[in-house]
This record gives C-alpha cells, structure tokens and sequence, in this order.
C-alpha cells in the first residue's frame, strides 16, 4: 500500500501491552480484523499495535478486548503512519490483496463470502493520487449495499487510498460530463502528472483520460515556436498544456463549454505558469468570433470532431494556412469500406496534388511537420479512407469559408489508443496551404 510519492499509506491498529498482545492477537484472528499484510510493530513507549482491517474498529470491538478479552489492558486506537508490508503481502498483487482484506471483513461482518462475490471484485482501476476510480462494472451485487458505507473505508485501507470513487457511463449532455459517484471522501479534486505538466481536475465532473498519453507526448515534440494555435475542445488541458510547456506555442486560444473543466483549466494554466500565453474561450465553439489567426487548430474531440471542422477552417490564417489535428473513431470492421465521399469538380480543383500519408520519408517542399520521426507501423486501409475523405470535405469548407482556393495534404495519420473491439482512434495531420 503506497501513498503518492511512495510512502506507505497509514493504516488503523489497535495498541495495548505485551503480556496481553496474544490475546488480542486470537482475538482479532478469530474475528477476521487482524491485518495480515502488516506486521505487528513495538512502539517507542514498549507498548504493541496490532493493525487491523477496514480503516476503523468498531467501539463494540474494544470494549469487548477491555472488558472480556483482557480484562484490565490498555485498549487504544492509533495510526501507522510507515507501516511494515509482511512478508506475505510483498509477493502479493493489488488485485489479491484486496481480495483477501475484503473478504475477511465481509466474513467479520456475519456474510458468507462466495464465488459470486469474488468475481464482483475489480482487477483493475485508476488511482490518482490517494483516490483510487474504480469501474461501473464492479460491486455490483445485491449484498454489497448492506455492507456500505463501511465497505469503501475497507477497500480504501486495502489498497492504500483515502477516497474511493466509482464510474457510470460518460452523461450524453455535450460536454462529455463522467457519471463519478464519489463513494468515500470529501471531494473528487485529485492531481495528476503526465510529462512533466501537473493536471488537477475533480474526477467527479471532468475526463481524464490515461490512453492519450502517446498523443500528448507526441504534441509535445510538434514544432510550434512562435505559432499561434486553437485547441476547440480544451477540456482540463490536455492538449493545451503540452503545445504550451513544451512545443513552444507562442499563444493558444482554448475552447471549452464544460464550466467545471473551465475551472480545472484556469488551474492548471496557472500552477504551470503559461497562463499568460492563454486565453480561455467559455462557450460553444461553433459561435467563436475568432478569425484568419491560428497556424494549427487541435481538434480533439471523439467519437468524431466533425462539427468542429467549419470553425477550424475559418481561424487558419488566410495568408498562410496552417495544420489541423482532427481527431476521430474509425470502425474497421471485417468487409466494411468506407468510401470517400463522391468529389465535384470543385473539391477536385482543391485537390492538386496526389494524397499521401507520410511517415518517416517525405517530399521535397514538405512542411517541418512531415520532416518529424514518426511511427513506422502501416496505416490501415480504413484510416486512410476515412483521413481521404476528411480532406476532400475540408478542402472543400475551405474555398467555402475562405472564397479562395486552397491545396491539402495528409501529412501523418497517428493512432492514439484502441477504444473499442474494431473501433481506433487516430489523429490526422492535415497541411492546409492558400493557393497564391
């Protein structure tokens, strides 16, 4: 059990003399409250404490001990700030730790422990800090709810946290709000560090994806000294954060419409001094007022950031264009094709030059951009399909918005992370250039 920084989490004992700790120690086994991953500690005063299960002991417990167990013993409850992992706790995983902590204090509790149970536990979770986020599709049982609140104190202390949350489906609201029922705690406020940058965000009421570290360290590494950029879908500072801290952004306008992750973000700019070279955009992005400005439009929103792609082409500067980074979930399923879309002779007129995904080679007269190592793994066909037909379509937004043309290019197409069985999401790098 380990505190953030690696320090082992406080864990509840009960302290009393030497002459009684075998008493106590039969006790507290026979109860099922003896914490078998901790060894039993001296303390400075000579005095022994034994830990215990569950985060707390009941007062029924210890008057038990004082009065019948150990008649005339000290019977105090302190904390183990550094407790001592027993030798078999230290060849024992997260996952089968909480299991045998769980289930000795359900069967302390009068329950039989059972297969079902068992299975009802979860083999995985996040952990930020001292809040451990657990998944929808745990304890879920009947048996469960008659042993709250009581339940989440015993899997705090098993697995070393102070908090306890668990996740429902993402709200269909637009703002992509978690269903996070904060299940032990006083607040879902939590911080987290990816590459350097500190996020802090309320687990209950914004996203946080793990799965986009690959992508944030990749935007990391874009060269954007002295550019101006549009992130349209902000949230906490995914994205944000990495073009400023480390790219070298000269100045990015952040959109957001979710208020809790605007107040995340204001965080996060400032504890990471850039917020200075920020401006927070508060609202839907498709009323945005901002025009011919950026040299690159991040647009990180899944399933699809379609309806963020007219914005993104009215923000490119005229002058010079810029890149889009278009996120997007593309199926590829077995025999399904996605076709592009059936080109006039107008999109064909943005279309000057042969599309090409460009990885580790690239044409003479590419952009810095296309220069940059990148993955080597192959597209696969449905990606380059559906990066395709995005061109075609913003190719055509383009001379729309613009009253000009404008020539495109697939620079990279990146996989981000698998989000379901045949579903992936990707991001596209597209070159969009005014033709002069």
């Amino acid at each position: 059990m380990e505190r953030e920084g690696g320090k082992p989490a406080a864990v509840v004992a009960v302290v009393t003399e030497p002459r009684f700790t075998q008493r106590y120690r039969e006790y507290l086994e026979k109860q099922k409250l003896l914490d078998r991953q901790h060894r039993v500690e001296k303390m400075p005063d000579g005095t022994v404490a034994l830990p215990v299960v569950g985060g707390a002991l009941p007062e029924q417990y210890l008057q038990e001990l004082r009065d019948r167990v150990a008649p005339g013993s000290t019977c105090k409850v302190t904390q183990l700030l550094d407790p001592v992992p027993s030798k078999k706790a230290q060849g024992c995983s997260p996952a089968q730790r909480l299991c045998l902590e769980v289930s000795r204090w359900v069967e302390g509790r009068g329950v039989t422990w059972s297969a079902e149970l068992e299975a009802d536990l979860p083999r995985s979770w996040q952990r930020h800090g001292d809040l451990l986020l657990l998944s929808e599709d745990c304890f879920q049982a009947k048996q469960w709810k008659n042993l709250e609140p009581e339940l989440w104190e015993a899997v705090a202390s098993a697995l070393g946290v102070h908090r306890v949350a668990k996740r429902g489906r993402v709200l269909p609201d637009g703002t992509r709000t978690p269903a996070v029922t904060l299940l032990l705690g006083a607040h879902g406020w939590v911080e987290h560090v990816d590459n350097g940058i500190r996020y802090k965000f309320d687990v209950t009421r914004c996203m946080f994806s793990f799965g986009n570290i690959t992508e944030k360290l990749r935007v990391a590494s874009l060269p954007c000294a002295g550019e101006v950029l549009v992130d349209l879908y902000a949230g906490i500072g995914y994205f944000t954060l990495p073009f400023l801290v480390h790219a070298g952004a000269a100045f990015v306008h952040a959109c957001e419409w979710n208020p809790h992750a605007v107040v995340a973000l204001r965080k996060n700019l400032d504890i990471n001094g850039v917020e200075d070279r920020c401006q927070i955009h508060f609202g839907d992005n498709r009323k945005l007022k901002l025009s011919n400005t950026a040299d690159r439009v991040n647009l990180g929103l899944i399933p699809s950031s379609e309806e963020g792609w007219p914005i993104a082409c009215q923000v490119l500067r005229r002058d010079a264009g810029g890149i889009l980074h278009i996120h997007q979930n593309v199926e590829s399923y077995p025999g399904k094709n996605l076709q592009p879309p059936e080109g006039t002779e107008m999109e064909k007129e943005h279309w000057p030059y042969p599309q090409q995904i460009i990885t580790n080679e690239c044409t003479s007269g590419a952009t810095r951009d296309s220069r940059r190592k990148t993955l080597s793994a192959a597209p696969k066909p449905e990606w380059q399909r559906w990066a395709e037909s995005a061109e075609i379509r913003i190719a055509t937004l383009l001379q729309q918005v613009h009253g000009t043309q404008w020539k495109t290019q697939i620079l990279h197409i990146q996989p981000v992370k698998s989000y379901a069985p045949h579903v992936d999401h990707i991001v596209l790098d597209l070159e969009c250039r005014p033709v002069l």
